[in-house]
């Protein structure tokens, strides 16, 4: 359903992103990752057709971004970081008026459909800037879903949004991902990307660095954390030499973060013993392996996987 090849944006002499490419099946709901910066809203605007590339392609359903904008547009719904609602505007009467800029048959008709999936009858009559900041949110996924696109791109829909907001847009998101739409979520809140989604598109400094599934970034590791009460100066030296690990990283007072390509936890519990081992756990979160990937530059050719 969507094809990002080789795709690369510059402003100026900054790039933003870089050789990006990935695909999503039709009906997968794939979360997408990376710091700040890294490139995560260029490359959705750019899949929407709200930005040029300077390079690449980026296809959706089988129609070019660049060269079929409205087929394009047709088939995406796409909220933003900010929504972008009239705040003087009464719900359905916007939500109406997105449909007929979107080219719906029944603008109406479709903008009551919409209120009704994301949870808004009750507060369809009201004034936009009258309503809390987790209803102005459902107003902005009621936008994008108007028209009832095949995809659905979502930046940050939980933004700024109190636990129990989050968590009435995490059951909304996961009714939303068990048809057949396809959905692309970006969202630093891991828990979101663990519940809604089976794969994730990792990206760092503007280049794609993974795009595994959630299992499989655990069941591929063998890194481990550990603390220590005394952290000596050979305690390092004496981790890197256990035949496997590739790498130890401090992590603050007495912890460490080891790398390794195959199982070390004996070893390195034998090699800790003698600074007070307090703690030794495997790395295996969602957490753990964003982490590791963006803090390198490069992709890990063990955590690519090309969907369905």
């Amino acid at each position: 359903m969507i094809e990002v090849e080789a795709l690369t944006r510059r402003y100026g002499d900054f790039t933003a992103i870089h050789d990006v490419s990935f695909s999503v099946g039709k009906g997968e709901v794939v979360g997408f990752l990376g710091p700040n910066g890294a490139g995560k809203s260029t490359t959705m605007r750019i899949l929407c057709g709200c930005i040029g590339a300077t390079s690449g392609h980026a296809r959706v359903g089988g129609f070019d971004v660049l060269q079929k904008p409205n087929e394009v547009k047709r088939r995406v719904g796409y909220l933003p970081e900010v929504p972008p609602v009239y705040g003087n505007m009464v719900v359905e009467d916007y939500v109406a008026f997105a449909g007929r800029i979107k080219g719906a048959e029944d603008p109406a008709k479709a903008a009551l459909k919409a209120c009704r999936l994301v949870g808004l009858d009750e507060v369809r009559g009201r004034v936009i800037d009258h309503l809390s900041k987790g209803f102005r949110q459902r107003v902005g996924l009621a936008q994008a879903l108007v028209h009832d696109p095949d995809v659905l791109v979502l930046d940050e829909p939980t933004s700024g949004l109190d636990p129990a907001q989050r968590r009435e847009i995490r059951e909304l998101l996961l009714s939303l991902a068990a048809g057949d739409r396809t959905v692309v979520l970006s969202t630093h809140v891991l828990a979101e990307v663990e519940a809604v989604c089976e794969r994730v598109v990792i990206i760092n400094q503007g280049r794609v660095v993974s795009t595994a599934r959630i299992a499989d970034l655990a069941a591929r590791r063998h890194n481990v954390r550990l603390r220590v009460e005394r952290a000596d100066e050979g305690l390092v030296q004496r981790l890197s030499e256990v035949e496997g690990v590739t790498a130890v990283h401090p992590a603050g007072e007495g912890s460490f973060e080891v790398d390794a390509d195959r199982e070390v936890r004996a070893d390195v519990a034998r090699r800790a013993v003698e600074s007070g081992l307090l703690e030794l756990s495997l790395l295996d979160s969602l957490e753990d392996a964003y982490l590791e990937l963006t803090r390198t530059t490069g992709p890990d050719p063990r955590l690519q996987e090309t969907s369905a």
